[in-house]
């Protein structure tokens, strides 16, 4: 039995720490050791290294929450087909849920924070927000008046206009985040918030016109 503590308190740098140290080990004639995440070994008759405890929190936690995230997209990708009659533009308005993954794991560098279970429910509640952003764009683009404008004239006027109200909903949401920033457990949340937000509202106004133009939808 062991407890982190220092620099990195999440179990899962322990285990890396570990988990190379055992790789480095010559173990001449015993068999080295099989490390295992989860579950109880199933052979005897091999050493096995099983992490559990605070890891078997950790791995059950985010396995439920990966689990979760993957049918909330699933759902907002059936409402939007719903909404706008088409099976790609569902596509063009999620592109800009992972990139938002580039902006939660800088703003976590930059602060020298691990990524927590806290984080992960911040980044799995920027899916909702940004899809928001993005439904207002293709929306707005979709019902534009086309009368002596092109397509790439109504993508520009549709970034645009909708930078505004998009520029709105991602500051109040961010400085709501600032609050719980000093938080020690929940700052994972608040930098998911922060730099998943600043990073989103960059990419929607981008992206997805760029996207929409490729696959003129």
């Amino acid at each position: 039995m062991a407890e982190l503590a220092g620099r990195f308190e999440a179990p899962l740098y322990g285990i890396l720490a570990v988990g190379d140290a055992l790789a480095a080990t010559d173990w001449g004639d015993t068999p080295a050791p099989e490390v295992r995440l989860n579950g109880q070994p199933t052979d005897d008759s091999t050493p096995t290294v099983l992490w559990d405890g605070e890891w078997e929190v950790t791995w059950v936690t985010f396995r439920d929450m990966g689990a979760a995230f993957g049918v909330a997209l699933l759902g907002i990708y059936v409402l939007v087909v719903a909404q706008f009659g088409s099976f790609r533009l569902p596509l063009v308005v999620l592109t800009p849920v992972p990139l938002t993954f580039l902006g939660i794991m800088l703003g976590h560098w930059l602060w020298n924070a691990p990524f927590s279970a806290t984080s992960m429910i911040g980044f799995i509640a920027l899916a909702g927000i940004i899809v928001r952003n993005s439904i207002l764009l293709v929306d707005f683009i979709r019902n534009a008046d086309t009368t002596g404008k092109s397509q790439l004239d109504i993508l520009i006027e549709a970034g645009a206009i909708r930078f505004k109200p998009i520029l709105l909903t991602a500051l109040a949401a961010m400085f709501g985040a600032i609050i719980i920033l000093s938080d020690p457990i929940f700052q994972g949340l608040a930098l998911s918030l922060l730099f998943g937000l600043a990073s989103s509202t960059i990419l929607t106004v981008l992206v997805i016109p760029a996207i929409y133009r490729v696959l003129k939808t």
